[in-house]
C-alpha cells in the first residue's frame, strides 16, 4: 500500500518532489559551508571580501554565481585562497602579481582592497577574450595569453596565482616546469580540488556525452596532495606551505555532510605556496 502511494505521488508530482529534495540538499550544504568557515577562521576575511567585491555573480565565464549556495561556496573558496596570498605578501613592498587563468579580476580586487598601503602591480591572463575584456572594464590589466605559454612573454612577476587551474590542463607538469625554469618568480600560490585518492576527471567522456566542452569547466587530472607533492618537486618547485580547506566542519553534526560533498562536489580544496627549487627537476633528463 505504502509503495503504491509513493509511486502515485512520484507519478503525479515528480518535478515538485525533485525541487523539494534539491532545496533541502542545498540548505544542508549551505549550513555546512557556514559551519566550515566558522571552524576554519574564515568569517572575518569573508566579511572583508564581501565589502570589497559585493557582487561575484560574474566570477566565471561559463557559470553564473547566482544562488545563495554558489555565492557561499565561492566566497569561502576565495577567502581560503586570499588567506594563502596574505602569507607571502608581507615580504614585498611593491609586488607584481600575475593571476593565471583569471576570469573576472576578483582576486586582484580583493588584494588591492586589503593591501592599500602597498603599491601593487598586477596582471590577469586568460585564453578567453570575453574574460580579458571583462577584467579590463574593471580597470585592471589583462592579456589574452594561454597559461601554458606564459613563460614566453618575459613577464617578471613576484607572485603567480594559480587558483583551480592545474586540474584543467592537458599537461600540468610541463606548465609547472616551464614556469620554474624559465621565469624568475619568487612564489607560486596554487589551489586545486582536494581528493584523498587521485583520479582522472573527464566526466563528459565517462558519461559518453559527445558535446563541446571548455577548459574552464573540464577537469582532467584530479590528484591527491601526495601526488601533487611529487609533481611539483619533479617540475622544479618546493612546497613551503600547504593547507587544506574543507567544505564541511569536523566538530559538529554537519561533519556528516562529508559524504555529500565527496559525492556531489569535492570535500574541499588543497592549497600550496611554492618556491622554485630545481634539486629534483635538474636530475631528469628528457632527451
Amino acid at each position: 500500500m505504502i509503495h503504491s502511494i509513493i509511486s502515485k505521488v512520484k507519478f503525479l508530482f515528480p518535478n515538485k518532489i525533485k525541487r523539494y529534495l534539491k532545496n533541502i540538499l542545498y540548505k544542508i550544504l549551505i549550513k555546512s559551508l557556514i559551519k566550515a568557515a566558522d571552524e576554519q577562521n574564515l568569517n572575518r576575511l569573508i566579511k572583508e571580501l564581501n565589502k570589497i567585491v559585493p557582487d561575484i555573480s560574474d566570477q566565471y565565464s561559463t557559470t553564473k554565481v547566482d544562488s545563495i549556495y554558489l555565492k557561499t561556496k565561492v566566497r569561502n573558496q576565495h577567502a581560503f585562497q586570499i588567506q594563502l596570498v596574505n602569507e607571502v605578501l608581507s615580504e614585498f613592498e611593491r609586488p607584481f602579481i600575475v593571476d593565471i587563468g583569471d576570469s573576472a579580476g576578483t582576486h586582484l580586487q580583493y588584494i588591492n582592497g586589503l593591501h592599500k598601503n602597498k603599491k601593487i602591480k598586477s596582471l590577469s591572463i586568460n585564453l578567453d577574450a570575453n574574460a580579458v575584456e571583462k577584467i579590463k572594464q574593471k580597470g585592471l590589466n589583462a592579456m589574452l595569453i594561454r597559461a601554458e605559454e606564459l613563460h614566453k612573454h618575459n613577464i617578471f612577476a613576484d607572485i603567480f596565482l594559480c587558483f583551480e587551474v592545474l586540474e584543467h590542463m592537458m599537461n600540468p607538469c610541463r606548465f609547472l616546469y616551464d614556469l620554474s625554469s624559465k621565469t624568475n618568480v619568487k612564489y607560486m600560490i596554487v589551489t586545486v580540488p582536494y581528493l584523498k585518492n587521485s583520479r582522472v576527471g573527464l566526466k563528459h567522456i565517462r558519461r559518453n556525452r559527445k558535446e563541446i566542452v571548455y577548459a574552464e569547466n573540464t577537469h582532467i587530472f584530479e590528484l591527491s596532495p601526495g601526488d601533487w607533492k611529487l609533481i611539483t618537486k619533479h617540475a622544479g618547485w618546493e612546497i613551503v606551505m600547504k593547507k587544506i580547506y574543507f567544505q564541511y566542519p569536523k566538530k559538529s553534526f554537519f561533519r556528516l555532510t562529508k559524504c555529500l560533498w565527496r559525492n556531489f562536489d569535492f570535500e574541499g580544496f588543497y592549497g600550496m605556496i611554492l618556491k622554485r627549487d630545481n634539486s629534483w627537476s635538474s636530475l631528469y633528463m628528457d632527451w
